[in-house]
């Protein structure tokens, strides 16, 4: 009942360690002219007077070829057979590659591409694997208080409604993709292998399968138990084995919702779940605290796209 930083991650909030990494995308400026990028963002970015032929961006001064964004699409199309390449695909894409490379350079900086675990890799697997182990040496945070578990205990107990559900979810990047899994489930193809064949987060290699959540309802912005108030009302409204009609809109992601099962809720003792909410309230420091290291090494390249 103490997981939904499992289900906010899942939702592409806090993906903190996932290859994609849509949140620190939301990290970059917004798009300016190419002269004003370079000019205002230092002297690395090269010369003013726009991308160089065939780059879709410049990060320090290192060049990211158009082809990786056509590569990236294509992935994208060909593991979600109804994918489009479409202009907010593409838009989404391009961050999290600008993103990534913000994230390499640092990596690099700091010699872990000589690391042996990313030397044996294959090459497919390197920039990540060196970016993973980057991030998990230099997010470093607290471990929480008992003072601090128990109040997250007591003030989840106060945010709790009268029933517990379980979600199922596949999560895209592409709407009309969404709307064609829900068809997809609606003629009925089961969500599991929906989820294994199209979902773009971890949840997809147990069908989708997410932690309980409960929520008071009728659901109100902010009392939601820290689930997305949308997600909310699509899963209160729905019947056990039910699939929402239309996908929730989270962050740069589209999410299908089934409800797998629903139950009373109970009320668990606070020693059966404290180490539970030990691990949560660690997980969401070290979320927290790597979205504001990304976000200012971001802030702080000089980026030209």
């Amino acid at each position: 009942m103490f997981c939904k930083s499992s289900l906010l991650r899942a939702l592409g909030a806090c993906a903190v360690l996932a290859t994609s990494l849509p949140t620190f995308a939301q990290a970059l400026p917004t798009p300016a002219a190419p002269a004003s990028a370079a000019s205002s963002t230092g002297a690395g970015a090269g010369a003013s007077s726009g991308l160089p032929a065939g780059a879709m961006a410049v990060v320090n001064g290192v060049q990211i070829p158009q082809s990786a964004l056509d590569s990236a699409v294509q992935t994208v199309i060909s593991r979600n057979q109804d994918a489009t390449d479409t202009p907010e695909l593409r838009k989404a894409l391009k961050q999290q590659l600008i993103v990534r490379e913000v994230m390499r350079q640092q990596a690099v900086k700091a010699h872990y591409d000589q690391r042996p675990e990313v030397v044996q890799a294959n090459d497919a697997a390197k920039t990540d694997i060196e970016i993973r182990a980057w991030m998990q040496d230099n997010v470093h945070v607290p471990a929480p208080t008992e003072r601090e578990i128990r109040a997250r205990y007591d003030s989840t107990n106060i945010e709790l409604g009268k029933f517990e559900f379980k979600p199922q979810v596949i999560v895209v990047a592409d709407q009309k993709l969404a709307q064609d899994v829900i068809a997809k489930a609606k003629a009925g193809q089961p969500f599991d292998a929906l989820a294994r064949d199209y979902s773009m987060v971890p949840s997809k290699a147990n069908g989708g399968e997410m932690p309980w959540v409960s929520f008071k309802t009728p659901v109100k912005e902010g009392q939601t138990h820290g689930v997305p108030a949308d997600f909310a009302r699509a899963l209160a409204q729905l019947k056990v084995g039910g699939v929402a009609p239309q996908p929730v809109r989270s962050n740069q992601a589209w999410v299908v919702v089934k409800l797998q099962d629903k139950r009373a809720m109970k009320v668990q003792p606070f020693n059966e779940v404290k180490d539970e909410i030990r691990r949560e309230l660690t997980a969401e420091a070290m979320d927290a605290g790597a979205a504001k290291l990304v976000k200012s090494l971001v802030q702080s390249a000089t980026i030209v796209q």
